[in-house]
């Protein structure tokens, strides 16, 4: 007898109006979820119970992504997971982002996330720490960007998943205070690319693994 291959259901996308070139940007990243690493899905699955727990429970699924500085890394997720759960309908997720220290929302990082299709406004403007004004759709609110600690308003205090996206945070901030789940997701930090001739490729492709793993998190969760 043959053998029957086991079918996958895969969420549909929503009909959630993405700028059109964020839409063509997700449409692509949405193919390549084969590039993801099998270590890296693991906790990134652990992540997708989570949010599909809280989910069957009618209670707010809430996470925090952290880095250092609260500059690139956890920005670019942040932004991301906020457009890949609206992007397949999943109401009640909340994302937020911080840092054990506070610096400011990068803008080379700002650049990369813009380049890819979100539409990035300064809200506020101040020399050490602009309040950035971000979408990814016409229907979606805008999401206010800016550095601060994890802990810091409008962070959650409690009841919420914290995902150390770089290994420095994780080492530096043992025990986050109000966390239920701790997930260790790092990326390599683009920084390492500032002022050279390769800058906005290191940041466009942090920015694209970023945005892939984001979407393949929110495509497993399931009721």
């Amino acid at each position: 007898m043959p053998k029957i291959s086991k079918i996958v259901d895969i969420p549909k996308a929503s009909s959630i109006s993405l700028h059109p070139g964020l839409r063509t940007y997700v449409e692509d990243v949405v193919t390549r979820f084969g590039d993801i690493l099998p270590e890296r899905k693991e906790p990134i699955e652990e992540l997708a119970r989570f949010v599909a727990s809280k989910r069957s429970a009618g209670e707010p699924a809430k996470i925090t992504y952290i880095c250092t500085h609260n500059a690139r890394r956890s920005h670019i997720a942040q932004l991301w997971a906020a457009a890949a759960a609206a992007y397949y309908g999943l109401e009640g997720v909340e994302t937020y982002s911080g840092g054990t220290e506070v610096t400011a929302f990068n803008p080379r990082a700002v650049a990369a996330l813009e380049r890819a299709g979100f539409e990035i406004d300064v809200a506020h403007p101040n020399e050490d720490n602009p309040r950035y004004s971000a979408t990814f759709a016409s229907d979606a609110a805008n999401i206010e960007a800016f550095s601060k600690r994890y802990d810091d308003d409008p962070n959650p205090e409690e009841d919420f998943a914290a995902v150390m996206t770089c290994s420095q945070a994780g080492k530096g901030c043992p025990l986050v205070h109000g966390a239920v789940l701790r997930i260790a997701l790092p990326f390599d930090d683009p920084k390492a690319a500032d002022g050279t001739e390769r800058e906005a490729v290191v940041y466009d492709a942090r920015t694209r693994q970023i945005a892939t793993e984001m979407f393949y998190l929110f495509s497993r969760v399931r009721p």
